[in-house]
């Protein structure tokens, strides 16, 4: 059974940063590449950024490029979503997605003050 659980929201102020993480269960995670999406709220969910499974391909979302950073340690089947230079744009819901599997985490909020 597929599990993506996210954890490392909060608040912060505009300029900060945080790191979130998705700890994968239930699937060979070093297999299948793996996303971060956010939704706003009355916005359209919008990908973040995507990882391919080894980590070594990476491709990010417009309004994040140069700031955010996703990685992955296949070894703690973990995704993490590195944010800097954040603004009260970036406020969000943030989702761990897993493609292959259609499944998505839970979410975590991200709230960034002016």
């Amino acid at each position: 059974q597929v599990q993506l659980v996210e954890s490392g929201g909060g608040l912060v102020q505009s300029g900060g940063s945080l790191r979130l993480s998705c700890v994968a269960s239930g699937f060979t995670f070093g297999f299948y590449r793996m996303a971060w999406y956010r939704q706003a709220p009355g916005k359209e969910r919008e990908m973040v950024a995507w990882i391919s499974n080894t980590g070594n391909t990476t491709n990010y979302g417009d309004s994040v490029k140069g700031r955010f950073r996703v990685s992955r340690d296949n070894t703690r089947n973990t995704m993490y979503l590195q944010m800097n230079t954040l603004s009260p744009d970036d406020t969000a819901v943030y989702y761990c997605y897993a493609p292959s599997f259609t499944y998505w985490g839970q979410g975590t909020q991200v709230t960034v003050s002016s």
